[in-house]
């Protein structure tokens, strides 16, 4: 009898047990689950805190343009880039003396070693040209002679004593195929990168910067040779990020000036690059890197050798060249303008020379004066690839800068007749606006 009863008390409990046991088991995969989504959570948190600057940079990628392949037109995006972009850290550890550590530096700062950057070879006409308006506005204008290609206009605001600026970036340089749409996050993060790439731009100082093939080295076109000073007393910089350097933190030309001055530069893409500079009152230079001991285009072949030579637009060089009361207008295309004569055998070997003479027929005609953006524009427009002296070639972009009222006019690839393929942006209001040729021009 007790047996029997001891069984059934253990038959009995066996429920309870179990439903003790269910009970356990849910408590523990509430407690692990609860873990995991802890740690889910934080690392969320934690991505986000360290990912948030870049995030908002990717969020803000925005096609403005599509592509037209039948006129070798690329599509035009816009991003606005959140927070300092690493520069400053990148101008701390020394800047760089080569593409190759520039591309280590955005790969282990921006992408974080998840993304691989490249930054590609490049063959690039321009010209650029300064003005005045009846009113006393200062012009800054400049075209991008290139191929296809996709741009992005970037606007960052780093804050931290730097200044907001307005870039033009070439997508090709930082890997983006030509043939196709930027599309997928991968690219998009990639894209990060455009600040260290700009090709021309203007700050909220009024101070703006293009820059341009020089050719130099061997036989104008052929042979070019890449500037590559080694001062140890001096940090190093290479070609585009000398021009984000000018771009955040010169507040007029004479600082540009004095900061390049501080740098090796090592040109990127391996070629030679020269830079004009220009400021809201109307003072400009063209910077260019030349033997210190002289020489010519023909032997002007080792990189190291070069020193930094600035041509201001008060120099002596101009005074047959400009009426004496004339504004001091400047220009510049793809050759060295000082000392030209003797750097070069004759005009012909003077690469981008043809358009050269006609921005200078057009604003001596003028004594420097344009009657707005738009006239400027049109003078852009008159020596653009695809029109100028016979064509064969690609205008990817030509930017009117105002300094003084801090405002751009800009259109993709020659579209100059094409009133709903212009933008313009204005630093104050921060708005990029598409078709607004009639509100603020005409």
């Amino acid at each position: 009898m007790e047996n029997t009863e001891d069984v059934a008390g253990e038959v009995a409990a066996t429920p309870a047990v179990e439903k003790k046991k269910c009970k356990l088991w849910v408590k523990i995969t509430c407690i692990v689950l609860a873990a995991v989504i802890g740690v889910i959570a934080v690392l969320g948190i934690t991505f986000a805190c360290v990912w948030s600057d870049e995030i908002s940079s990717v969020r803000s990628f925005t096609k403005l343009r599509n592509r037209k392949d039948s006129n070798q037109e690329g599509a035009v995006y816009m991003m606005r880039v959140k927070g300092g972009f690493y520069f400053d850290d990148f101008l701390a550890q020394g800047g760089a003396s080569s593409d190759k550590q520039l591309i280590n530096f955005i790969t282990n700062h921006i992408t974080r070693g998840l993304i691989d950057v490249s930054i590609g070879e490049t063959d690039i006409g321009c010209s650029s040209f300064t003005a005045v308006t009846p009113s006393g506005d200062i012009i800054f204008a400049r075209n991008y002679d290139f191929a296809k290609t996709n741009v992005c206009l970037t606007f960052t605001d780093p804050g931290d004593g730097r200044h907001k600026s307005f870039s033009t970036v070439d997508l090709n340089y930082i890997g983006m195929d030509i043939n196709k749409d930027v599309e997928g996050l991968m690219n998009q993060i990639t894209c990060l990168a455009a600040p260290y790439v700009p090709l021309d731009g203007m700050n909220d100082a009024g101070v703006s910067c293009g820059i341009y093939m020089s050719y130099q080295g061997g036989d104008g076109e052929e042979g070019t040779v890449a500037t590559n000073q080694n001062d140890a007393a001096k940090q190093n910089i290479t070609s585009t990020t000398m021009l984000r350097l000018v771009l955040d933190y010169a507040d007029n030309v004479d600082e540009a000036v004095e900061l390049i001055k501080k740098y090796n530069l090592h040109d990127s893409a391996n070629t030679s690059f020269h830079y004009m500079v220009a400021d809201a009152t109307g003072k400009s230079a063209i910077l260019e890197w030349l033997p210190a001991d002289g020489g010519t285009d023909a032997t002007d072949n080792d990189g190291t050798a070069r020193e930094l030579v600035v041509t201001y637009n008060t120099d002596e060089m101009y005074n047959d060249l400009r009426a004496s009361d004339a504004f001091k207008y400047q220009w510049v295309t793809n050759f060295i303008v000082n000392g030209q004569d003797s750097y070069y055998t004759d005009n012909e070997a003077k690469p981008g020379y043809g358009r050269y003479e006609h921005i200078y027929d057009r604003l001596r005609a003028t004594n420097g004066v344009v009657t707005d953006e738009r006239a400027a524009m049109q003078i852009l427009s008159e020596v653009g690839q695809r029109t100028f002296n016979g064509g064969g070639g690609c205008t990817v972009h030509s930017a009117v800068f105002n300094l003084t009222k801090k405002t751009v006019l800009w259109v993709p690839n020659e579209n100059y007749d094409d009133e709903n393929a212009y933008f313009t942006y204005s630093f104050a209001t921060d708005v990029i606006t598409p078709n607004p040729v009639y509100a603020m021009f005409l």
